[in-house]
């Protein structure tokens, strides 16, 4: 146990940025997050099958009305109440069929628990002026500045075209 600890804190010892972040897309190439330097992210964790799921409309807006400063990248997951069942294929027909998503989904992700994505455990750790601590539903959000810096996180209510959001932007 001990030296896994000691193993995990070395992994996690140099990963001072977003942008030493690797993941796998939807359709299984990797998403480099160094390549959005320069742009804010906006990191959501998605749902096929959650009361909040037509946010997926509004993350589509926001990603093509701010294409030019904004990328926004969605990470379904299943840790609440079993929302998102399907397959990577499945999830990504219904986000293109139902909400006509052209964004960058990853795979499907654990966000919360003991496989949590070694992401979502750097940000839901990451200071910010509102809050810290695991992701509570789907669709929450974090928003980071231009230098890889999280400056905002929202929980699932927020919608993403909000004043709250888009003040940022």
């Amino acid at each position: 146990m001990k030296i896994a600890l000691l193993l995990l804190a070395f992994l996690f010892a140099d990963t001072a940025s977003v942008y030493d972040f690797k993941v796998n897309s939807i359709e299984g190439r990797t998403i480099d997050l160094k390549k959005y330097k320069g742009r804010k992210i906006l990191i959501v964790n998605t749902a096929s099958e959650c009361g909040y799921t037509p946010q997926y409309k509004e993350l589509e807006a926001l990603s093509k009305q701010y294409k030019n400063k904004l990328v926004v990248i969605g990470f379904p997951a299943n840790n609440f109440g079993g929302q998102e069942p399907g397959s990577n294929t499945l999830i990504k027909e219904f986000c293109e069929k139902n909400y006509g998503v052209t964004f960058p989904l990853s795979e499907k992700v654990s966000v919360k628990g003991s496989d949590i994505n070694a992401l979502f455990k750097y940000l839901v750790s990451a200071p910010n002026p509102d809050f810290t601590g695991e992701v509570k539903w789907n669709f929450e959000k974090f928003l980071l500045d231009e230098n890889g810096t999280l400056i905002h996180r929202f929980r699932s209510a927020v919608r993403p075209t909000s004043i709250e959001i888009t003040k940022y932007l």
